[in-house]
């Protein structure tokens, strides 16, 4: 099977992952594409693109002609994590995972990848995000291997301490910093989280009219995980001479649809926010860190 590597998940790797991790991993993935469904017993239908961000997607069908989805992700992604996370869900308010195949990659149940929350208005389409995410929040398996939201966001505040001197994000990194110190100070809620929740990670199914994929569990509170929910289509409030007062509504309005503390929320939101925008800064992007940043200052 011949095929380039969809351009959205080769850049989002390096940006990442690193180029060298990403570069040796893309350079296996044509053979892994070709053999890991030759031994699961799967036919290929097409690749999903543009696809997602940290793996590929393989439409594919069973032995029986069953329509199915074979996900092949790099190791350093952690699959073992996402399949359990999954494998706990069992499809409540998430894809099905159907079997483990060769090299830690995943058949799951097939959706339809073009038709994400997205694709919908967005007061609609953050009505059913919020309806899809309640569901994922449950009491984690016993024994779990999951992380904490406290050991996540460490290693993520140690990037964001390296700009508080930069006259651009100084002041918003400083600030984000104080906020997560007080929310993991505060916190109680130990659930299983979606991790990477947002509009694009929500797609129509038939089971279900909508089902969250790609997670990248850790167990926290829930305000995390609705803080990457909070600045979907960024560039556009940015655009919006009522961006402002739009993002700290939105904030509220989703707070209050699901029971959660304003505050914690607006928190986790802040520190997501500039951590990302810090990122962003560091890899040069700097289209994408100036909307981050100028929204997280609205907050």
């Amino acid at each position: 099977m011949g095929f380039e590597p969809p351009r959205r998940l080769t850049t989002a790797l390096r940006e990442k992952y690193g180029d060298a991790a990403a570069a040796d991993w893309l350079g296996r993935l044509p053979g892994l594409a070709e053999r890991v469904p030759e031994e699961a017993g799967l036919t290929v239908e097409r690749m999903v693109a543009p696809g997602g961000r940290g793996s590929l997607v393989l439409l594919v069908r069973d032995a029986e002609g069953e329509p199915a989805a074979l996900k092949i992700a790099p190791p350093f992604a952690r699959p073992a994590l996402e399949r359990d996370a999954l494998a706990h869900w069992n499809g409540w308010g998430a894809v099905r995972l159907r079997a483990e195949a060769p090299e830690g990659s995943l058949v799951l149940e097939r959706l339809h990848p073009e038709v994400s929350l997205r694709s919908l208005p967005e007061a609609k389409a953050l009505l059913e995000a919020a309806g899809t995410v309640r569901k994922l929040w449950v009491e984690p398996p016993a024994g779990h291997g999951f992380g904490t939201v406290a050991d996540r966001t460490a290693e993520q505040a140690s990037a964001v301490e390296r700009h508080l001197s930069d006259p651009v994000a100084g002041g918003l990194a400083a600030a984000a910093l104080a906020a997560r110190e007080e929310l993991l100070a505060g916190t109680a809620e130990e659930l299983l989280l979606h991790g990477d929740f947002r509009q694009g990670k929500v797609l129509g199914g038939d089971r279900a009219p909508w089902l969250a994929v790609g997670p990248d569990p850790v167990v926290g509170e829930r305000a995390y995980d609705l803080a990457r929910l909070v600045r979907e289509r960024v560039e556009d409030l940015v655009a919006s001479s009522a961006g402002a007062p739009a993002a700290r509504r939105r904030v509220n309005k989703l707070a209050d649809s699901l029971d959660v503390d304003r505050e914690r929320l607006r928190g986790w939101t802040l520190f997501r926010t500039v951590e990302s925008g810090t990122r962003a800064l560091a890899g040069g992007r700097r289209q994408e860190a100036e909307w981050l940043l100028e929204f997280a200052g609205w907050l």
